[in-house]
């Protein structure tokens, strides 16, 4: 009987360590949107997830805040394509 507890035990421990360490972290949004939502309950940058001005307008309407474009859209360096070779 007391063979059996451990076993099951043992069994309990392994499992619950499998799941806790198979789980990775939640990875952030590697895309800066390019308009936040700004204002005094969001501070700046604020929220910045609006892909358009509208999405932004829209969430902002009747609330004391406004859009504006994310900063680091605006200053982030301009990503080229590199050209097909011919």
């Amino acid at each position: 009987m007391r063979r059996t507890n451990w076993a099951i035990l043992a069994f309990a421990a392994l499992g619950t360590s499998w799941i806790v360490g198979s789980a990775s972290p939640a990875v952030a949004d590697s895309y800066d949107y390019p308009w936040c939502i700004q204002g005094k309950q969001e501070g700046y940058p604020g929220y910045c997830g609006y892909q358009t001005y509208q999405q932004c307008q829209a969430s902002a309407s009747g609330r004391d805040a406004y859009c504006g474009i994310n900063p680091r859209v605006a200053f982030s360096q301009q990503r080229i394509t590199p050209r097909a070779i011919r």
